[in-house]
């Protein structure tokens, strides 16, 4: 008998005990189950991407990899490293702290040019498992610092807008999946009475909160929390956006994987009231994309392009008054998933930095 339940017609992802496999696989056959082996040893490829390297592609600031995935401690380094060497574009700051008690950093890009400046919000790692996330956070701060002074749109879009980069939202997951569970998506906030652990980020705000594609067991790898910014990273994020709420036009989310750039509404059939600037700046931010290696992205309102979810952090910024929001699903569309590899994380970021820098430009047009 098979250890776990599949409904008949779906597809599953199925994570295999080695010793296990082999007994499996007959079952599968004789059950006329379809299956394919995407990775044919998962530990194997979580150490690849955990494991130790050399000093210099892991710590080393002034040589800092950005084709590697790095740990919070390193990516807070980085933070710091920034701050200290580009004070004329970088300010660090911290918005509030996690349920264990990490500062939950951002980062304030662009030229002093202004008092007031429009400004694009970017956050990653809402869910802890999703490295690539993380990684393109990074990336856009290094394509940003490097070509601020060769490439015009880049000088254009510092100049003209502040950019509020969040690397790692979810702190806690992230640590968490670095040392304890590589798939851990949630927070770690504890709960008492079931004994588990853990919110879904991006099911934690207040907009349509706890309704459909959000669980109430706190076990749940989709729980909504007891109550809307019930945990503090969303609540001192939420807190931000709405104090900066009249600067900020743009509200950025990455995710993975599938290869998707969404907008909303995830919580219902509906469509947006300027759903044609939106939609055109979708249109052309993944034909920008597509540009780089011809991947193609699917675009849409994330309730028909992928499903409906409910507590969103792209629909909570909509709906506060955050004109062009958009959740980014990036590579791949299942092989790897959440492993993807660190071969990947250089073509996935150059492809993406495309989108992002006309989603940003069509920002500084007037759309009618």
């Amino acid at each position: 008998m098979l250890p776990f339940h599949i409904v008949e017609g779906t597809v599953a992802d199925v994570r295999v005990p080695q010793n296990t496999s082999r007994s499996l696989l007959p079952y599968l056959q004789q059950a006329n189950i379809q299956y394919t082996i995407l990775i044919s040893d998962l530990q194997q490829a979580i150490e690849n991407q955990t494991g130790v390297r050399s000093h210099r592609n892991r710590r080393s600031l002034s040589g800092y990899n950005y084709e590697v995935y790095h740990s919070l401690e390193e990516i807070e380094e980085w933070m710091h490293y920034l701050n200290r060497t580009y004070s004329d574009l970088v300010h660090m700051f911290s918005v509030g702290k996690s349920y264990e008690g990490r500062p939950l950093y951002v980062l304030k890009l662009g030229k002093r040019s202004r008092p007031y400046k429009k400004a694009v919000w970017i956050d990653c790692g809402i869910h802890a498992r999703e490295w690539i996330g993380p990684a393109f956070c990074q990336w856009f701060v290094k394509e940003a610092l490097q070509t601020y002074q060769t490439d015009p749109d880049m000088r254009k879009m510092l100049t003209h807008l502040y950019f509020y980069i969040m690397p790692v939202f979810n702190v806690d997951g992230y640590y968490f999946s670095w040392t304890n569970d590589r798939f851990w998506r949630k927070t770690r906030s504890k709960n008492v009475r079931f004994h588990c652990y853990g919110v879904d980020a991006n099911r934690n705000w207040k907009v349509k909160w706890c309704d459909e594609g959000a669980s109430l067991h706190p076990c749940d790898d989709t729980y909504c929390g007891p109550f809307p910014e019930s945990e503090p990273e969303v609540k001192a994020v939420a807190h931000f956006l709405r104090k900066h709420r009249k600067q900020i036009k743009a509200y950025l989310s990455f995710h993975a994987y599938a290869q998707m750039l969404l907008y909303p509404y995830s919580y219902k059939y509906a469509t947006i009231p300027n759903f044609n600037c939106v939609e055109s700046a979708a249109y052309n931010a993944v034909n920008a994309l597509q540009s780089a290696y011809g991947v193609r992205y699917r675009y849409g309102p994330a309730s028909s392009t992928l499903y409906v979810s409910s507590g969103s952090s792209m629909d909570w910024a909509y709906k506060n008054g955050i004109p062009y929001a958009f959740a980014f699903e990036l590579r791949d569309t299942g092989h790897f998933g959440f492993l993807l590899p660190e071969t990947l994380i250089k073509p996935t970021c150059t492809e993406t930095m495309l989108a992002v820098k006309n989603i940003t430009l069509h920002l500084l047009k007037k759309c009618h």
